[in-house]
């Protein structure tokens, strides 16, 4: 139990600063109902972010995971240096191909009415991507108070500036004539303030990166880069394809529903309103990984690491199941809030999000089966299954799209993460068995979605809000007692929760 509580300690000095930055961040994406009034007029931002995880893959190239895995074995200086030096070089190489590729780029993603979206983009992608290093270094040297300042710090400068420029700077220009704020604000720039926040966050991030930067001496091991890139080449493939199947049903959404366009920019509205609610799920999935993976190498040696793992993913999917049954159970409050606080319109497609959420759900518990190859180094296995992802993901997102339009999408993505979390379990069987209690995982899974189904049924009979709402809570404290009960013995182990069982 100790390494379960050292993963834990750790995950809350680096999930918590991951989770506030990124839950500042959703708070951010779900306030565009109530700055934008009909989801068609987000349509072209929604395609620019879903190209930048895309193309984020490409410029770090597996630099992340692979100081992780050569840190245990390299002089980390040594190390630090090689792979700065190559991740900066690159970046700037892959900037300047993107944008002497901006009209491709601008015609293929059907941003003509936005072009310059693309280079607020590439912006973005380079300052993110040179910050990728210096973060991972500061996690493993366990210096979290500065991770979580550095952290937060540049989400909430992006989060004002989009509050301010897409709330409050259209009224502040139209309330005068000649006032300080319309000589270098331009309401038919729009939404893409919300991108010139994004940088300007990314940009802070960078400059409280600074100490990170000026340690770095310009000392190149090319021996250590090619035995660095021969490991972090598969992760290439591992990452595009993840892409893939994270972005693509988004991405290609307006070229195969065969609707007009401007219904077709509105169910991408959609679509990507309730995407949002289901990243929820891959919030607490992000912030469990930033302490995991780091945990995962540095234990790979314990006598008792296997069970290590396999308790881990046990209190892992536990976390997981709440959070589904809370967005799952509380639909009805999402919906009042779009339809009181902002247009009605907005609410539409709310039934798709608990499908969207179970498939997030089968990739977390993907991310934590995939130890496997990295720790055996046999990461083309991840390519592998990946690339088979992708291409059930392509396959079925050209097939459903046209046919169910967004509830193909969401079909699509839970099949495809389904697929990839029992192939990654089956081979890692063989290659690196690990004891996970797989009836007991199944079985909170399943009671989780019958649960929800339970409730849809319920508040299909009686819709009242009130109804809704009491029964939720019902259910989520059932499941609640239920886990206490089954995992009595091993929260028993947990001093606050002891005295809670002995009362």
């Amino acid at each position: 139990m100790s390494g379960i509580k050292k993963l834990a300690g750790q995950t809350l000095w680096y999930g918590l600063p991951t989770i506030a930055s990124r839950f500042l961040g959703y708070l951010m994406n779900m306030a565009l109902p109530f700055f934008i009034e009909l989801p068609e007029k987000t349509a072209d931002l929604v395609q620019v972010y879903t190209l930048i995880p895309f193309l984020n893959v490409i410029f770090a190239y597996g630099m992340e995971t692979a100081y992780f895995r050569f840190s245990q074995q390299t002089e980390r200086d040594k190390l630090y240096n090689t792979l700065f030096i190559s991740l900066f070089s690159s970046t700037l190489l892959f900037s300047a191909v993107l944008w002497l590729m901006q009209p491709w780029i601008v015609s293929a993603a059907d941003l003509t009415a936005h072009p310059e979206y693309v280079w607020w983009m590439i912006a973005i992608i380079a300052t993110d991507n040179l910050n990728t290093l210096p973060f991972a270094r500061l996690r493993q040297e366990n210096r979290p108070k500065k991770y979580a300042f550095v952290r937060i710090s540049g989400i909430l400068i992006n989060l004002t500036l989009v509050i301010f420029f897409l709330g409050f700077a259209p009224k502040i220009a139209a309330s005068q004539n000649n006032n300080w704020l319309s000589s270098w604000y331009d309401p038919n720039f729009g939404l893409g303030y919300y991108l010139v926040g994004n940088f300007v966050g990314s940009a802070l991030t960078m400059l409280l990166l600074f100490g990170e930067w000026k340690n770095v001496k310009l000392k190149f091991s090319f021996s250590l880069w090619k035995e660095v890139m021969k490991y972090s080449s598969p992760l290439i493939i591992v990452g595009l394809g993840g892409m893939v199947n994270d972005v693509l049903s988004r991405m290609i959404y307006r070229h195969v529903v065969d609707l007009p366009m401007e219904q077709a920019n509105h169910e991408l509205g959609v679509f990507a309103n309730i995407f949002r609610l289901a990243l929820l799920v891959t919030i607490m999935i992000q912030a469990f990984r930033m302490a995991a993976e780091p945990f995962f190498f540095n234990r790979s040696k314990d006598e008792d690491a296997k069970k290590t793992y396999a308790r881990i993913m046990k209190f892992f999917v536990i976390a997981c199941c709440f959070l589904f049954l809370f967005i799952s159970l509380f639909l009805d409050v999402f919906r009042w809030i779009f339809i009181h606080l902002a247009n009605e319109r907005w609410a539409e497609g709310l039934e798709v999000v608990p499908l969207l959420t179970m498939g997030n759900i089968f990739l977390g518990i993907y991310y934590n089966l995939s130890i496997w190859y990295k720790l055996t180094n046999k990461n083309s296995y991840g390519a592998i299954i990946t690339l088979l992802g992708a291409a059930i993901t392509i396959g079925l997102n050209i097939w459903l799209i046209p046919m169910l339009h967004y509830t193909g999408a969401a079909l699509a993505t839970a099949i495809c993460y389904f697929f990839m979390m029992i192939a990654s379990y089956k081979w890692g069987k063989k290659h690196y068995p690990i004891p996970y209690p797989i009836k007991k995982l199944t079985s909170y899974l399943v009671l989780s979605v019958l649960l929800y189904l339970a409730h849809f049924a319920l508040r299909t009979w009686i819709p009242q809000f009130w109804f809704s709402i009491a029964t939720a809570f019902f259910f989520l404290y059932l499941f609640t007692r239920l886990v206490l009960k089954v995992e009595e013995q091993e929260l028993m182990k947990l001093p606050f929760l002891r005295r809670w069982y002995s009362k």
